[in-house]
């Protein structure tokens, strides 16, 4: 039996104990194209035999750039790290800039690209790099195809070669280094061994839901972040067929097509979700509206294990049938369990989703930890609202003397690439300093409270965490991102960019005489006036010294694009901050 110890061992595994038809699914040309387990090794084994006839060696890096995930993605991780080289993946969406500095840091000598659009952001850079080809996945004029590789490596006589350089890779080796595009400066190379993820991934499978053969899992966050990443090796060492969705745009069609079991999902989307179900609602009328919101007032009060008694799960019973059912079969119908990282969710959404027959296990985990650290799950009464669950096997964590969490166990990376000093900054002896704030429950639950950095005084002296603030206002359907600001100022105050999508629903709802551009309406006083009433509310839970005394709005969407945030939806504060000065002037009165 495989034993795994480095991550090309995963799919080894599962050719043993499971041998599947459909490992990997993506659609191609409308129609979704099945990979078995065997023909994923058989294509692997071919691109690390291509590999060495170009002559990789061992510790050379190689660039992969997908807009999506895909089958193709996964035959190249296991074909780079066979023979010893690292995968070093890339963020689409950065600029070509970004793309260049990655490239040129990490040294690497060729790119597999997969789409025109990434490739074209390739081409603009490719001369002050150190790359000797681009490969792309779809076919492209002028760029070589990545199944030159297959061709090249057709000859299986130099698999013994192949062989050779496996036994040759130990667990304490780099596999890949993957670049955080930090909210500020330039991307920090994150160093992750074979044994930093394998050992992550075999301790976090066991807080899934019993999955395996004939279990569907539908993914789309970025491969290219350790999250999804590691899931797909746990994925592929339970046995569960992955298949890889058209984009986040095509999520809800992909998941009626494939009715999956399981998928993972970050706070922003289950928002989004939300905002368009109760968007949705607004059109109801009569007794259906008043059923639809009877049902999520219910979910709101939703607690695990039938806390609320017997007569709240019957009531609930009759919600499922009734509402709930419908929000399943959106995406579906057999979603049974959503795994949620990379941000805070916010309770009331982990609650109503649950209580709808979709349960959220929140994770936690960074880029450095490879990723998961906690994560809940239903079985054994490991899922506490408001929690991010228990630290899984191997993993310890530490609550320092100001509140920081700081984490020891196999899964701490090797290091910053070409970084000794900020590697030195973050670790004290075998514990890394997380920066973000917690403090573990009496039960050994581990709850977020903030990040250290983020956390910020006013000129009178008091200590404000924006986050708490931002995650209150987020509740509200009239924000899509807020950004709570104060630092050295008299007062704390907000920069909101307001949700358009569904402002514009209500202007049409409410027959409100407002103009539906972005400046239109984020210099409307009616518009204004009804964010005001939504800050109020937020305001009513915080302290006098925390609460927001002014806000500006936005006239423009935050966007990866638009440089407000990082390829993982994380805010850019000092660059938006920059980006809206004449707004934050203006509510300082300079």
């Amino acid at each position: 039996m495989t034993e795994i110890t480095r991550l090309f061992d995963f799919p080894y595994y599962q050719l043993e104990k499971h041998n599947l038809e459909e490992a990997l699914v993506t659609k191609y040309d409308g129609e979704w194209n099945a990979t078995s387990t065997k023909e994923y090794l058989d294509k692997a084994n071919a691109v690390s035999r291509a590999l060495l006839k170009m002559g990789i060696n061992k510790n050379d890096k190689i660039a992969i750039i997908s807009t999506t995930n895909r089958t193709e993605w996964n035959i190249m991780d296991i074909g780079i790290l066979q023979v010893g080289a690292q995968n070093i993946p890339i963020y689409p969406t950065i600029c070509a800039e970004d793309y260049e500095y990655v490239l040129n840091h990490s040294e690497s000598i060729y790119c597999f690209v997969s789409d025109q659009e990434v490739y074209d952001k390739v081409k603009k850079v490719q001369g002050n790099t150190q790359l000797k080809e681009v490969y792309s996945f779809n076919h492209i004029d002028g760029c070589k195809h990545y199944s030159e590789l297959f061709e090249l490596g057709k000859d299986d006589s130099t698999q013994s070669e192949v062989e050779a350089r496996k036994d040759a890779v130990l667990p304490s080796d780099l596999a890949t280094i993957i670049y955080t595009s930090g909210t500020t400066g330039k991307p920090k190379g994150v160093m992750l061994t074979h044994n930093n993820i394998t050992s992550n991934a075999l301790d976090a499978s066991h807080r899934l839901p019993p999955i395996g053969k004939g279990t569907k899992v539908l993914s789309f966050l970025p491969i290219c972040h350790i999250f999804e990443r590691v899931l797909i090796y746990i994925y592929q060492y339970a046995g569960t067929t992955v298949y890889f969705a058209e984009g986040i745009d095509k999520i809800g069609d992909n998941a009626k097509e494939i009715k999956p079991n399981l998928m993972s999902v970050v706070p922003r989307l289950l928002e989004k979700v939300f905002d368009k179900i109760m968007a949705k609602a607004e059109d109801l009328s009569g007794i259906k509206k008043g059923l639809f919101h009877w049902a999520v007032k219910l979910g709101e009060e939703w607690e695990p294990y039938g806390k609320n008694g017997s007569w709240y799960e019957f009531k609930l019973k009759i919600a499922n049938k009734l509402i709930f059912s419908k929000w399943r079969e959106a995406l579906g119908g057999e979603l049974q369990t959503m795994v949620s990282g990379s941000a805070a969710l916010q309770p009331r959404l982990s609650r109503i989703f649950s209580a709808g027959g979709m349960k959220v296990m929140q994770g936690y985990g960074l880029t450095e930890t490879s990723p998961v650290v906690s994560v809940e799950m239903y079985a054994n009464n490991l899922f506490k609202i408001g929690t991010v669950g228990k630290p899984i096997d191997s993993v310890e964590v530490k609550i320092a003397e100001d509140g920081e969490i700081l984490i020891k166990g196999p899964n701490v990376m090797k290091g910053y690439y070409k970084d000794e000093e900020k590697t030195a900054s973050v670790m004290s002896g075998d514990y890394f300093h997380t920066g973000d704030k917690g403090e573990l429950d009496e039960d050994g639950f581990l709850k977020i409270t903030g990040r250290k950095k983020e956390m910020f005084k006013t000129s009178g002296g008091k200590y404000v965490i924006p986050t708490l603030l931002e995650n209150q206002l987020k509740q509200s359907r009239f924000i899509e991102q807020v950004m709570v600001v104060g630092e050295g100022e008299k007062m704390p105050a907000a920069l909101i960019q307001p949700n358009f999508e569904f402002i514009e629903d209500w202007i049409d709802r409410k027959e409100k005489n407002v103009g539906k551009t972005g400046e239109e309406i984020a210099n409307s006083e009616i518009i204004q006036k009804r964010i005001q009433r939504e800050v109020d509310k937020c305001n009513q839970h915080f302290g006098k010294w925390e609460q927001i005394k002014r806000f500006e709005l936005t006239p423009d969407i935050w966007s990866i694009d638009g440089g407000h945030l990082t390829p993982t939806m994380k805010m850019k504060r000092s660059v938006i901050k920059d980006i809206y000065i004449d707004l934050y002037n203006k509510i300082y009165e300079r």
